[in-house]
């Protein structure tokens, strides 16, 4: 087996140092065997958790749903109607999101259409929208939820 540092598999790999670290700490990644100097020593396999957290997170995936994947990845047990049950949870997540944004733009667009972008910016319908209180025009009934 090829050694690694932590610094030569977080380059093999596309990530920064202390995200390899970070994915230490937070069980994604095994932390690695030390060699006598006291170094972590890193192999091939690690590279290829790194670039599969890598992938994953692009489409999407958080930490939680990522370490789900990586079990499953190495759950003998497990079938393929797991990971696609993953999947397509996790789209559904996007479409959810997708909708949240279109509304939100929707509501924006509205607000931008009603500002004419002359004059003082008192008395703005953008502001106004923005400070009413009470739920006026722009006001999204059901914004989405923060995380």
């Amino acid at each position: 087996m090829k050694a690694f540092t932590v610094g030569q598999v977080a380059k093999r790999a596309g990530v920064g140092i202390e995200t390899v670290r970070f994915y230490e700490r937070h069980g994604l990644l095994d932390e690695p065997e030390r060699r006598a100097s006291g170094y972590r020593q890193y192999g091939d396999d690690d590279v290829a958790v790194l670039r599969f957290i890598r992938r994953a997170k692009r489409l999407g995936f958080t930490l939680k749903e990522i370490k789900a994947l990586l079990a499953l990845r190495l759950d003998g047990s497990a079938t393929r109607s797991d990971v696609r049950g993953q999947a397509t949870a996790k789209v559904r997540d996007i479409d959810a999101k997708i909708r949240d944004l279109q509304r939100m733009r929707d509501a924006l667009s509205g607000l931008v259409d009603a500002c004419h972008g002359d004059g003082p910016a008192t008395g703005c319908p953008i502001l106004e929208a923005l400070n009413n209180l009470d739920g006026g025009a722009g006001d999204d009934p059901d914004p989405p939820a923060e995380e």
